[in-house]
């Protein structure tokens, strides 16, 4: 009998109904606003993860060596 009403109940979850709901353009629009927010975060996070190493690969951004004696700081 158990089994059965469990049977039941999990069909009545699963079958999709009506929403009975209306979702307006700002919250629309925040919604949206948040969820690519987030998608770009995490491009952007993975990006910068890999960009260093990449960067030192290819020995961008060196100064180069040479101008040492020009450097006022030293």
């Amino acid at each position: 009998m158990q089994i059965a009403l469990l049977a039941v109940a999990a069909l009545l979850v699963l079958l999709p109904g009506t929403a009975q709901a209306y979702v307006g353009p700002g919250l629309g629009l925040g919604a949206i606003g948040a969820i690519l927010g987030v998608v770009f975060s995490v491009i952007l996070a993975i990006l910068a993860f890999f960009w260093y190493p990449i960067k030192r690969l290819f020995g961008i951004g060196k100064k180069k060596q040479e101008n040492q004696e020009d450097d006022p700081l030293d």
